[in-house]
């Protein structure tokens, strides 16, 4: 069985915190079997990484839309902040990307609301129905219900901004994604809902300090 974690953040965030060699590292130790690195509108970092470890990294994209975040899952280029929500599913789709939803429902983190997540419903491929920051904030029951009516594919992502919030919060999938199957695999497979540490929900505002005055990001 393969585990997959559709949803981190690199030190390219400006609240990202998970080094090259950290993410090089949960993969040697098969703490994950596959993982998309999602920086902030940003895919320089991820390409990076896919060009030297290959399909382990899916390149993706946590785009700042109009309407809240959404993520391009096998993307080839970076997609603009500031779209439309429907702007930037075309975006991805033009690219033979997948969109994921992070997130849903939420207000304190841009998660997209159900007025314009029904509006878009045609362009969505895959939803996050659990997310390992989401303790208190988190609308998973809300997200998993709207995944089954809208009969998308679910996903538990950890949403990790350091090394310490992976690895709980994942997708167990039966073999190795591409773009043709990981909506599939996902369908068939098993979400793992654990929450990140209670200490890593600080990791964030961490990083932006720590990221913008030591790293210059």
């Amino acid at each position: 069985m393969i585990k997959v974690d559709l949803h981190t953040h690199s030190i390219i965030s400006p609240d990202g915190g998970i080094t090259a060699e950290q993410y090089e590292e949960l993969l040697d130790k098969k703490k994950l079997d596959c993982l998309a690195i999602t920086d902030h509108n940003e895919t320089k970092f991820a390409k990076m990484l896919h060009n030297k470890l290959g399909d382990k990294i899916i390149i993706g994209e946590e785009i700042t839309t109009q309407n809240g975040e959404m993520i391009g899952l096998f993307l080839k280029q970076t997609i603009p902040a500031g779209l439309s929500a429907k702007q930037t599913a075309l975006e991805i789709r033009q690219q033979e990307g997948l969109v994921y939803i992070p997130h849903p429902f939420e207000t304190m983190r841009l998660g997209m609301q159900r007025d314009v997540l029904e509006k878009i419903i045609d362009c969505v491929d895959i939803i996050e129905v659990f997310n390992g920051r989401g303790r208190w904030r988190g609308k998973a029951k809300e997200a998993e219900n709207f995944a089954k009516a809208y009969h998308l594919s679910p996903a538990a992502s950890s949403d990790a901004h350091g090394i310490k919030g992976t690895g709980k919060t994942m997708s167990i999938i039966e073999k190795m994604p591409e773009r043709d199957t990981l909506k599939k695999l996902l369908e068939k497979g098993s979400p793992q809902k654990n929450y990140a540490p209670l200490w890593t929900f600080l990791c964030p505002s961490v990083n932006r300090i720590k990221n913008k005055f030591v790293l210059g990001v």
